[in-house]
């Protein structure tokens, strides 16, 4: 199976550590971020990857050149940020011949089982399954709102007044007809899933409850406590398998 893993966001949160470290490599308990995604991915029998590059591509490249894997991992560079979108649908011949693939937002961290939420993917049946996490800043975050039975009536994304406290937890699985519905967006500089593609989806879309460590490492604060949380999150999960 293949993932996107987009990793070229410029952190401008983290500033000044992201001056002079990629956001994706950002170590946690001493490991760069996207470390962790690729060990957690090769883990669960991912065979190829693609991860986009733009601010300080050069450390990224020479980290992956670097790193060992089984995996086949390429590189996409973009001299202008493409959008979460908009490198899916730069890079679709990637996943050319899949019935579905992931695509993951490389700032979080996550101990996520993606094969549990394939399988829930494959049952129900989507065009595109979203994981979701409750958060208490649903403001700042794209939200998802269900129906009792769990069906997606709607996406909004960082609106005032949401309707939900269910937010995107930035894993996808995505099949060819995600690719069909991006190619027919109106034309964009940056082509987003949560502004442009999401709202569109909800008729075929499934919300996956993600049960696992997951959170986003994007602010300072985030960022420290991420050091502390996650070699308790790692505890956890080997003390379950």
């Amino acid at each position: 199976m293949k993932a996107f893993l987009l990793a070229a966001g410029e952190g401008r949160r983290l500033r000044p550590l992201t001056d002079h470290v990629p956001k994706c490599l950002v170590p946690i308990a001493g490991t760069p971020l996207l470390g962790i995604w690729l060990q957690l991915l090769e883990s669960q029998g991912f065979t190829e990857v693609l991860v986009n590059t733009h601010h300080l591509a050069g450390e990224v490249e020479t980290f992956l050149q670097s790193w060992p894997t089984s995996m086949r991992v390429v590189t996409a560079h973009e001299a202008r940020l493409l959008g979460s979108a908009g490198t899916v649908l730069a890079n679709r011949h990637f996943v050319t011949g899949e019935p579905h693939f992931l695509v993951i937002y490389a700032d979080n961290l996550s101990t996520l089982d993606m094969r549990k939420m394939v399988r829930f993917h494959e049952q129900r049946g989507a065009a595109l399954t979203m994981g979701v996490v409750p958060t208490d800043r649903p403001q700042e975050k794209g939200t998802v709102v269900l129906d009792e039975q769990g069906r997606v009536l709607a996406f909004e994304e960082k609106v005032a007044r949401p309707r939900s406290n269910l937010s995107n937890a930035g894993v996808y699985v995505a099949t060819t007809e995600v690719l069909d519905n991006l190619a027919a967006v109106p034309p964009a500089d940056v082509l987003d899933f949560g502004y442009h593609v999401l709202p569109r989806m909800v008729p075929r879309m499934a919300a996956y409850p993600v049960r696992e460590f997951m959170m986003d490492v994007g602010t300072p604060e985030a960022y420290a406590h991420a050091q502390v949380a996650w070699p308790a999150a790692q505890l956890a999960l080997r003390s379950e398998s």
